[in-house]
């Protein structure tokens, strides 16, 4: 696989004409899958929750755009399900389906547990698990979400990452 300095990805386009959704996609892992989906052809929608992510998204879609991919960036707080609603309908209306929910969104908060806040407490729990269920729920989409990876989402891994970022003392 090429590198995202630039130079076009030389990669097998086994995603063209697909549209893919990454979460939390302004940094880290998103950011990382978000450019290794473009280079497979997907355009993608990269995500990010708040004003302060904007210039972060912006860069992640540079790159992407500057090997070749295409996308767009779209602010969402994944843990607001009138914000996850209206990402999912704005995506269909502008692309006309979605084929890839990459639900990735989620952060951690240092802090032992016998000094967490329950404000703390609340807010990872609204990322990491609520926006985790109101991305993958079918009731926030419609029959345009097209495929399999886009109805499903793996459970396990977000909860025990959500715990173990919460428990640990």
């Amino acid at each position: 696989m090429a590198n995202l300095t630039g130079e076009k990805l030389a990669m097998d386009q086994k995603l063209k004409g697909q549209v893919a959704i990454v979460t939390g996609a302004s940094s880290g892992i998103g950011a990382g899958v978000s450019k290794s989906l473009a280079a497979a052809g997907a355009t993608v929608v990269v995500n990010h929750p708040v004003d302060a992510t904007k210039v972060a998204a912006e860069a992640v879609l540079a790159e992407v755009k500057g090997a070749g991919g295409a996308g767009i960036t779209y602010q969402c707080d994944v843990s607001k399900e009138d914000e996850v609603k209206k990402m999912f309908a704005d995506i269909i209306s502008q692309f006309g389906t979605l084929d890839i929910l990459i639900n990735n969104a989620g952060l951690q908060r240092d802090s032992p547990f016998q000094e967490m806040t329950l404000e703390q407490w609340n807010y990872v729990l609204a990322v990491n698990l609520t926006g985790q269920f109101l991305c993958a729920s079918p009731r926030n989409r419609d029959e345009r979400c097209s495929t399999t990876g886009a109805r499903q989402t793996c459970w396990a891994g977000a909860v025990w990452s959500s715990l173990r970022v919460l428990l640990r003392t």
